[in-house]
């Protein structure tokens, strides 16, 4: 891993009778949020749920025959990266299921930290799993509701797990939106004409030319059924913990949230770095896409010239070279090409958004230098990565975080710089909330996790498979 690997991207449609169009549509502009599987299940004019599922990207998974046949003007899609449940189609979603209320898809972004225990038990009841993924536990948490309607059954559901979901669920009648009470994940609400749209990030509202309404309460649960929208708020109220690394990395630059651009707070968040970290420079160069706003926030503000440094190849996949041959450093060159003209005999500065096990960052620092730079500084626009997350990002776990186990100065020996710099807690919190930063998940960089975590989850095997790479490429079509 050389950066901490995107969540899940979910994206929803009511009333549309092109829905499954749309949300292929809003997958693509949220494909950055997981590339191993994508799903869509629609709604057949209240009949029947239609569910296509496959390993691989969106633009890959759908055909237009295959759209053509998620008939219906409800509909709800899933892009996965896998944080628990191993990378296969099994875990693929969204999750359809036949039950004796009838049938219900569930798509999910997030990790629900109580998923282990409550799987057992269900087992021991009799439940039967098809899958590892820790979503599928509210499928049969809603199965064995003793509430008789799918709206109260799906809040009696998620009034039993714990941790970070954003949610889609949908039946033969109803879209349901539901993200949980600290709010760790992001969902949008947005209209097109008459059509009630949901989404991770606003970039997806765009992509289909939808207005943006306002963000799904932490809390919250969205209840669309008819020309009705009908909202609750069943849950204890406990403090607000948005993901602070969604402006960080994970969340597109031109998204907002929280009613901040993310484009705008990466170069907030460069510019305090320029500040508590300045350095004499000929020329300043991001760590492409991800750093591309945090470096010009550094150039502005340090007045060292901006310039790409290193163009980034957006076509690679999986490459056969690497476990044949001994080279090294074959896949940071896949990626990353260095720009002679713009490094040789200039001083350097590096600005990356984060440094994982710093691997990939020693193999860019050896290009550079390639190139001609006379000096290399490294600047990045987060704290130490110091622990591990288990609300749905994928790290490694800690005595693989860098920073958590090696001095600054190892670091810095480590992957080649003459400066390494961190950008501050305080730094990230006041560039983030524009003062102290209050109602952000820091738990990455602090050790304060919100909630309490299982002993299970802080194994470094865990049972369920997080972290397992596995791919299987085979697609499931399923009708009612």
């Amino acid at each position: 891993m050389t950066k901490p690997r995107e969540e899940c991207g979910i994206f929803g449609v009511f009333g549309n009778p092109d829905a499954a169009a749309l949300t292929y549509l809003g997958l693509y502009a949220l494909q950055h949020r997981g590339q191993e599987s994508a799903g869509i299940v629609s709604n057949n004019g209240g009949r029947q749920l239609i569910a296509y599922r496959n390993m691989g990207k969106v633009v890959d998974v759908f055909s237009p025959t295959i759209i053509q046949k998620l008939v219906g003007s409800n509909a709800i899609g899933h892009v996965r990266y896998s944080t628990t449940g191993s990378s296969r189609i099994q875990n693929a979603q969204p999750i359809k299921a036949d039950y004796h209320g009838g049938s219900m898809a569930v798509a999910h972004n997030g990790n629900l930290v109580n998923a282990c225990r409550l799987r057992r038990e269900l087992e021991l009841a009799g439940s039967i799993f098809s899958s590892s993924s820790d979503s599928e536990v509210l499928v049969h948490l809603i199965a064995r509701s003793q509430f008789p309607d799918f709206d109260n059954a799906v809040i009696d559901a998620l009034g039993q797990v714990d941790g970070a979901g954003s949610f889609l669920f949908l039946d033969k009648t109803r879209l349901i939106a539901a993200r949980d009470p600290r709010g760790f994940r992001p969902l949008v609400l947005g209209k097109l004409g008459g059509s009630w749209i949901l989404a991770s990030e606003t970039c997806a509202l765009d992509i289909i030319s939808a207005k943006f309404v306002r963000e799904i309460e932490p809390g919250e649960v969205l209840v669309i059924e008819g020309n009705e929208l009908v909202s609750h708020f069943p849950f204890k109220q406990v403090a607000r913990r948005l993901c602070i690394f969604e402006f960080i990395y994970f969340s597109r630059p031109d998204s907002n949230l929280d009613g901040k651009n993310i484009s705008e707070v990466r170069k907030r968040l460069g510019a305090r770095l320029a500040r508590e970290h300045p350095v004499e420079a000929d020329v300043v160069i991001p760590v492409p896409d991800s750093s591309n706003s945090i470096a010009l926030g550094f150039a502005l503000e340090s007045g060292i010239p901006f310039d790409h440094g290193l163009i980034r190849n957006h076509y690679i996949g999986r490459t056969f070279i690497e476990p044949f041959q001994d080279m090294r450093d074959i896949s940071a060159r896949i990626k990353y090409n260095p720009v002679r003209a713009t490094l040789e005999g200039k001083r350097v500065v590096v600005v990356d958004d984060s440094i994982v096990r710093g691997t990939t960052s020693a193999k860019i620092v050896d290009m550079i230098r390639k190139a001609g730079a006379r000096e290399v500084h490294m600047r990045i626009g987060c704290p130490p990565w110091m622990f591990p997350c288990y609300f749905g990002v994928d790290t490694p776990t800690r005595n693989e975080l860098t920073a958590a186990v090696h001095s600054l100065d190892y670091v810095r020996e480590s992957i080649g710089v003459d400066t390494l710099g961190y950008l501050s807690e305080d730094g990230m919190k006041w560039a983030v909330g524009n003062g102290q930063g209050l109602g952000y998940c820091t738990a990455c960089f602090s050790g304060d996790y919100p909630c309490e975590i299982p002993e299970e989850l802080t194994k470094a095997s865990l049972e369920v498979g997080l972290f397992n790479g596995d791919i299987e490429k085979e697609a499931l079509i399923e009708t009612e």
